[in-house]
Parts: C-alpha cells; sequence; structure tokens
C-alpha cells in the first residue's frame, strides 16, 4: 500500500470511530507502528487530526472529547490489565465510589465478586455492570443524563453526594499530567468528579499509558489528591509517558504498573488468570494541603507481599 493510501485508511478511519490506537491502525493498514506513527504526524501536520499517546484523534485540542463508542475500543487490553489489579484493592465489605469511563466499567465487571460491597457511581455503565451481583448495593446519584459517557452529571448528582464519606473513589479521565493531576475536556463531568473526590478518603486513578502526559481543559483531580495510580507499561519508546510516571512517583502518588499478561500457569509469580504488577517506590513524604508532612508514603516496605521477582524488577526501576 502506497503512503497516500495508508493514510486516506487512517483518516477515514478516525472520522468513523473518533478516536483509534496505533496498535489498531497498524493492523488494518498492514505496517508496523513506526511507519503509522510517520503516517499520523504528517496528517496532524496537515491538520487533518490530532496525535494522543497512543494514538490518533479527529482535531479539537483540550475541548475535544471521544464519545464511548469510540472510547470502548481504544486500549482494551491495558484496560483490563488496569482493572484487574485495581479490583484487588477492594475488600469485602467496603463502601466505595466509582466514577464514568470505559476503565471504571472494567472495574465495575469485578467488583460483582465481592461480598458485601457497596458502590455509590454516576454511571449507568457501572450500575450495569453490578446489577445483577447478588451481594453487591448499587447506589446511583440523581442528576442529568450526558448520552455520550452514559454519566450522570449537573447539580443533581452533586448535591446527591453531599454528606458521603467512602473508603475509596475509583476515577478515570481524558489525561493525566505530574503538573496538573487528572483532567477531562467536559466542564460537568469534571464538576461530578471533584464532588466524588470530596467523598472519599483515597482517590485512585485508573488511567492506560496513552494518557499520561495529555492535558485537557477541566480538571478534577490534582496531583496532590491522587493516593494511587493504576496504570499499564508503556512502549519502551514512549519515553514521556516513562517521564510522566517518574514525576508522579517523585510527588507522592503510589504507582501500580501493570506487566504482561500472565500465562495460563500464573507466570512472573502470579496466580492464575491475574496480571502480575509491580509498584513503583516513592521518595520520601508527601505534604499535606496545610504544608506539613503527611504520613511516610510506601516504599521498600510496602513491597513486602511482592515475590522475589517482581521486587528485583522494582529495585530496578528505583536504580533508573
Amino acid at each position: 500500500m502506497f503512503a497516500a493510501e495508508r493514510r486516506q485508511l487512517i483518516l477515514e478511519m478516525v472520522r468513523a470511530n473518533g478516536a483509534v490506537s496505533l496498535r489498531e491502525l497498524a493492523r488494518v493498514v498492514q505496517t508496523s507502528e513506526v511507519t503509522v506513527r510517520r503516517d499520523v504526524r504528517a496528517l496532524e501536520a496537515e491538520g487533518l487530526l490530532d496525535r494522543r499517546h497512543g494514538g490518533a484523534v479527529l482535531p479539537g485540542g483540550f475541548t475535544r472529547e471521544s464519545g464511548f463508542p469510540q472510547k470502548s475500543h481504544l486500549s482494551t487490553a491495558e484496560k483490563t490489565a488496569i482493572a484487574d489489579l485495581a479490583a484487588g484493592l477492594v475488600g469485602e465489605g467496603e463502601a466505595i465510589v466509582v466514577g464514568a469511563g470505559t476503565t471504571t466499567q472494567e472495574l465495575a465487571r469485578r467488583l460483582a465478586r465481592v461480598p458485601g460491597l457497596t458502590v455509590v457511581t454516576n454511571s449507568l455503565l457501572v450500575a450495569q455492570a453490578l446489577a445483577h451481583a447478588n451481594r453487591v448495593e448499587v447506589v446511583m446519584t440523581g442528576g442529568t443524563l450526558r448520552g455520550s459517557n452514559y454519566a450522570l452529571v449537573g447539580s443533581g448528582a452533586e448535591q446527591s453526594l453531599q454528606g458521603l464519606r467512602v473508603s475509596r473513589a475509583f476515577l478515570s479521565g481524558s489525561g493525566l499530567t505530574a503538573e496538573r493531576g487528572l483532567s477531562t475536556s467536559n466542564m460537568l463531568s469534571a464538576s461530578v468528579d471533584r464532588a466524588l473526590v470530596q467523598a472519599a478518603a483515597e482517590v485512585v486513578v485508573l488511567a492506560d499509558h496513552t494518557k499520561l502526559g495529555s492535558d485537557t481543559m477541566f480538571q478534577t483531580v490534582p496531583t496532590e489528591l491522587i493516593t494511587r495510580l493504576v496504570t499499564d507499561e508503556p512502549p519502551l519508546h514512549d519515553e514521556r509517558a516513562a517521564a510522566e510516571l517518574q514525576a508522579l512517583a517523585d510527588q507522592g502518588v503510589e504507582i501500580t504498573v501493570a506487566g504482561p499478561e500472565a500465562d495460563a500457569s500464573g507466570g512472573d509469580g502470579a496466580p492464575p488468570g491475574r496480571q502480575p504488577r509491580r509498584d513503583m517506590p516513592l521518595p520520601g513524604q508527601r505534604r499535606t494541603q496545610s504544608g506539613g508532612l503527611g504520613p511516610q508514603l510506601r516504599s521498600a516496605s510496602a513491597l513486602a507481599d511482592v515475590p522475589g521477582e517482581q521486587r528485583a524488577r522494582v529495585a530496578d526501576l528505583r536504580r533508573r
């Protein structure tokens, strides 16, 4: 296929879906991701699309937001790995809040197996995933339905969260940077996410590597309020995502990274059917909002429950 033909097909795919990953583009046009990345860069120079980490989207800059059909086809394997790890953070009998998004929808499917769980959500997709769970109570916020992501937003949603207190909030978004934290392209969604954060003792952000280093219009969670980030392993060539991970760790965010898929026997020391994980060590303490030093965050002691092989990989991260 000639370059002009490839680029025309790439452009048609992006226009049809709103956003497409480099991996999917390379598969369809039957070439390498390196070649596709070059094509996407050329199309961006002509103003025909915008590049994002790991993919391409329709032009629109900070205000562009893909709808659910487009997002659901992006980074599906990565979202599955992230959801597997995040579900392991939730214990029996907990009360949590789960925000809207395709990654949080994957998390909800796994939470259906946690007995005695109470989930507060503004997402119809999260509620649907938990609707038939025998021992999980689902509490929906009020609000106005946003059809693009099946989420309840507005003053009704925010007011229903007043006075609520839960152990953790699980949130996703459109972009994540160490400078601004988590952000999204929609003002109403951002406002509800901030209300979810206020209801939780800890904030866990679920974001695949394509969102690292991306910044969108409305800040939802500043970096200092993010307790933990659950993400996937950035590709070797994605230096920006790796640098962003290190910058987040330097600011006190606990980072759990999903490794390659485990084999059927649970390779890499992981149980069968589970994703291996590693926790990046954290340098020192995080400052509280009052300016004092907060409690010591996890470093080497946090790895006590990690198998020897994984601990060695984390030690290698520390040296880097």
